[in-house]
């Protein structure tokens, strides 16, 4: 497959994955008292209104393109504009925090779920001129939200698990927690180009692959 059809083929479930992710902390954040990012019209299934250039588009077309042609593994990831949450509007800042957090991994389990349906269904249904691609789109959808949610998990500010481990731990441990989150982009990068990432990121990766198999029979 040439790095045009990846590219094609990869396109929708690479930027539902990362936007809708952004759309549920907003949708989570409204719910729990907080409306900034409705007011700012980021509440929106539409991936229009959460495309970063960068982090939606390059980076993954980047992945992609020396995956293409390098004939390896390369692990997709990206991000969206990040939806402004002020945390101090939700009705119990501290205990609300967790679930706004754990909104957009929650949303990249649902949608790698849904990808392992109509892998599933294109896998065992009737085949015809679309069935190859929509396999291989399907494999893309899993994996690249396999990759966000577990990715997000990790216990660093500013990502999701960072947050989350605030909202857990006491207020005095929590604020001291959350001082990381200026170090913690430049720490992330520190530990992709050392490649550290990577060995964290792949046994869970293979190991949230074996429970959708397993889920799915495949």
């Amino acid at each position: 497959m040439n790095f045009i059809q990846t590219l094609a083929i990869s396109a929708l479930p690479v930027i539902f994955a990362i936007t809708l992710h952004e759309a549920a902390h907003g949708y989570a954040a409204r719910h729990f008292g907080d409306p900034t990012a409705w007011q700012m019209g980021r509440i929106s299934l539409n991936p229009l209104r959460h495309v970063d250039l960068v982090g939606t588009i390059a980076v993954p077309a980047v992945i992609l393109l020396l995956t293409s042609f390098g004939g390896g593994g390369g692990m997709l990831f990206g991000w969206a504009k990040p939806v402004p949450v002020n945390f101090g509007n939700l009705r119990r800042p501290k205990q609300d925090m967790l679930w706004v957090a754990a909104a957009g991994p929650a949303a990249n389990l649902v949608m790698a779920l849904a990808w392992a349906m109509v892998l599933k269904l294109a896998i065992g249904g009737p085949e015809h001129g679309y069935s190859d691609a929509l396999q291989e789109m399907a494999q893309v959808g899993i994996s690249i939200n396999g990759v966000l949610m577990v990715l997000n998990l990790l216990p660093l500010p500013p990502l999701d698990g960072g947050r989350i481990v605030v909202s857990l731990l006491p207020h005095r441990a929590a604020w001291k927690f959350s001082q990381l989150e200026r170090w913690g982009f430049p720490i992330l990068l520190a530990l992709l180009f050392l490649g550290v990432l990577d060995t964290i990121l792949r046994p869970l990766l293979w190991m949230f692959k074996i429970l959708i198999r397993t889920l799915f029979g495949f």
